[in-house]
């Protein structure tokens, strides 16, 4: 992994995953289902862990969220920086439908290993995945292109304290 890879990625990788949840909670309401990462994750804790808090479990959901979620985005990050990918339109939606994919394999596997997994009324969480993870897509390329031009932009700056440079 390229040196600070980590730190350059966080933060596309959070506005990545909030979007991408906001989405999820959106098509929630519109479809009366719920289809919330975070909200799966903690019914899946508590079903193995009944006797911790709320609180507690909806942080280990969301920390088991983000983190999925820095995966994701450190892998695009690295493909933009090594020259693999170019961030652009067309490589944003094939990132996101390939993870949207991905995630619905993950998923799929994860109810299935899971003891007592939470019983979907359709397909249409798995399949809601998939445009889910193109806006996921989209504002962790959107948010690491925004962050390089304006870390780009500081170090053009002139240095104006009057401090001498020797």
């Amino acid at each position: 992994m390229a040196p600070g890879l980590l730190i350059r990625s966080l933060f596309p990788s959070i506005a990545g995953t909030l979007m991408m949840t906001a989405f999820s909670k959106l098509l929630s309401k519109v479809q009366g289902q719920n289809f919330s990462e975070s909200a799966q994750l903690s019914r899946m804790i508590k079903r193995i862990m009944p006797l911790l808090s709320e609180n507690k479990r909806m942080a280990a959901a969301w920390t088991a969220h983000l983190t999925v979620g820095l995966g994701f985005a450190l892998a695009y990050i690295e493909g933009y920086e090594s020259g693999k990918i170019k961030p652009g339109a067309k490589e944003m939606l094939l990132l996101g439908l390939v993870s949207g994919i991905l995630a619905v394999v993950i998923w799929r596997l994860t109810f299935k290993a899971h003891p007592l997994p939470p019983i979907l009324k359709s397909d249409a969480y798995y399949w809601q995945l998939v445009p889910a993870h193109v806006i996921f897509a989209i504002f962790v390329t959107v948010t690491y292109r925004l962050q390089q031009q304006l870390l780009n932009a500081e170090e053009d700056k002139p240095d104006i304290s009057g401090e001498s440079v020797t």
